[in-house]
């Protein structure tokens, strides 16, 4: 029996929380719904909760990693609760119930894949090891709760369909059953994330498409100023697919600076506001001409409108009106049968790029309206005039704008009846940190590394507009972390795939080599490290 509380612990520069520490106990302790009396988690969205409660490693696997990496017999390192004798991942099943004391049990799922058992074991790797050689261990939630202590017989009172050890292989490695996958997502007795985990398995998805690969050389046709600060630039060179309506093209100019932006239109346009202090948004509203060749990879993101007969909100604030206004050319191109509200928020008139085009095409469509508001006169469009206009609760929303407004816009949805799966957003900037167990400290802006560059291949952040080498020994995931570039990563050792992302040019190796490779145009950082100059979407 092993319990501990959550505590601050020294890692990399960084502090993170974790309740990983547990120790022995003596005596009886009470299971109770959460967990056991004395025992605390430190990430309690990874860790812990209902379906969490009680973690299980065997005895069996202690002796077997002592064999294979000299660990030592110190009970509860692995983070686990129960220290059992038998129970073994590749016989217990998803589904089981154990008396033991007065308390009973039911096995829920394998233990999550977290970095932070090897902090714990000074196995950085250890995450992908469990997965790897088939150890992971298990949870359990409590069903009835009691009191339990070392030497209490374990009794199974029901049986479950599929063992932890296969569980756990269908989720993180390659070239599972799917028959075997929807069995595991039918057990009741699996955890609501780890059943989601599955069903998004089966469902069928629509590969994407990359028109080429790296950059591609684009001719500039027309440079058009829209306003005072937006010019519409148009590219035209020999792309193999088109642009799905609300994807965005990502430039790098003649000084090597890389940057993205929607695309406008059911073409190849992007429109750009020129910045104060942006230099890449003053050369292409300011200094580029027609003629000018610009290297550009291919159409990307997830932000793209949906077909199917549901009413369509596009709804946008400033510069945000760029990727739903493809979406709308895309739609007047049928033209659509589909409801379509345009709702769109500006400052003025003159900081209202694009106004007539969008007008004349929602007048192409049988079902349409238009409704702008303007701050400086009208005032700004909140949660009580977004309700106002008797949004359709079967309608799906794409949102685009600054993040506060984006914010906003999603809470008056919601709160308008709006499911939330039905509201799409899409980031300018990079998206939000997920970094489980760091202990927050201040927000810093991307920056350059500390120390003297490296000599090695550069990876640039295109999203946070950061160039460096990667230092010897350093994964790409090291990199962005020295640069406060967000990141979004749990395992970090190439299991999870959160840290999967879009790599827009260049190559790369892994060094440990990921259990399952990601999807074809994405690195997992994590894992990764650059044999060429590469750019990658974050």
């Amino acid at each position: 029996m092993n319990v501990g509380q959550p505590k601050d612990v020294a890692w990399q520069g960084r502090t993170v929380f974790t309740g990983v520490w547990k120790h022995p106990v003596d005596g009886p302790v009470r299971a109770r719904r959460l967990n056991l009396d004395g025992d605390g988690q430190g990430d309690t969205a990874g860790h812990g909760g209902e379906q969490r409660a009680v973690l299980v490693y065997q005895l069996d696997s202690y002796r077997y990693w002592q064999q294979h990496l000299g660990l030592g017999d110190d009970f509860g390192q692995f983070g686990e609760n129960f220290t059992v004798d038998g129970l073994p991942d590749d016989e217990v099943c998803i589904g089981d119930r154990y008396r033991i004391g007065d308390a009973e049990f039911e096995v829920t799922q394998p233990r999550v894949t977290c970095y932070r058992v090897g902090m714990r074991l000074g196995v950085p790797e250890m995450a992908a090891l469990l997965v790897a050689h088939h150890r992971p261990g298990f949870y359990m939630r409590v069903i009835r709760e009691g009191h339990v202590q070392a030497g209490d017989a374990i009794e199974r009172t029901a049986r479950g369909p599929i063992t932890v050890a296969e569980t756990d292989a269908l989720l993180y490695l390659p070239n599972r059953d799917l028959d075997r996958v929807r069995l595991a997502a039918g057990v009741p007795a699996l955890s609501p994330g780890w059943q989601g985990s599955f069903r998004d398995m089966l469902s069928p998805k629509t590969a994407a498409t990359v028109a080429w690969d790296g950059f591609r050389p684009l001719r500039v046709t027309r440079v058009i100023p829209e306003n005072a600060t937006v010019t519409s630039i148009h590219l035209a060179g020999p792309p193999r697919t088109a642009a799905l309506p609300g994807q965005y093209l990502t430039v790098r100019l003649p000084s090597g600076a890389v940057r993205s932006y929607s695309i406008s239109d059911d073409a190849y346009r992007i429109t750009v506001k020129r910045e104060p202090h942006g230099a890449a948004s003053r050369y292409l509203t300011n200094e580029l001409r027609p003629g000018t060749t610009l290297d550009v990879a291919a159409p990307r993101g997830d932000f793209v409108l949906e077909d199917g007969p549901d009413p369509v909100l596009l709804i946008s604030a400033g510069i945000g009106l760029t990727p739903v206004l493809a979406m709308l050319h895309h739609l007047a191109s049928g033209p659509s049968p589909r409801p379509v509200r345009w709702i769109h928020a500006a400052r003025s008139p003159r900081e209202h790029p694009l106004a007539a085009e969008v007008t004349a095409l929602l007048a192409t469509l049988p079902d349409a309206s238009e409704h702008v508001f303007y701050s400086a006169t009208g005032g700004r469009l909140n949660a009580e005039r977004l309700t106002a206009l008797a949004v359709p609760a079967t309608a799906t929303a794409y949102v685009c704008g600054p993040d506060a407004f984006m914010a906003d816009m999603h809470t008056a949805l919601t709160s308008a009846g709006l499911p939330a799966d039905r509201i799409r957003t899409e980031l300018f900037t990079a998206r939000p940190s997920l970094n489980p167990g760091l202990a927050d400290r201040p927000a810093r802006a991307p920056h350059p590394p500390p120390g003297e560059p490296g000599d090695g291949p550069r990876v640039t952040f295109a999203r946070s507009g950061i160039s460096a080498a990667v230092p010897p020994a350093q994964s790409i995931l090291d990199l962005a972390d020295a640069c406060d570039v967000p990141t979004r990563w749990s395992c970090r050792t190439g299991v999870c795939h959160t840290c999967e992302t879009p790599l827009l040019s260049g190559s790369i190796t892994y060094a440990p080599a990921p259990l399952e490779p990601p999807a074809a145009g994405s690195v997992l950082i994590c894992c990764s490290r650059p044999t060429t100059d590469v750019v990658l979407d974050m």
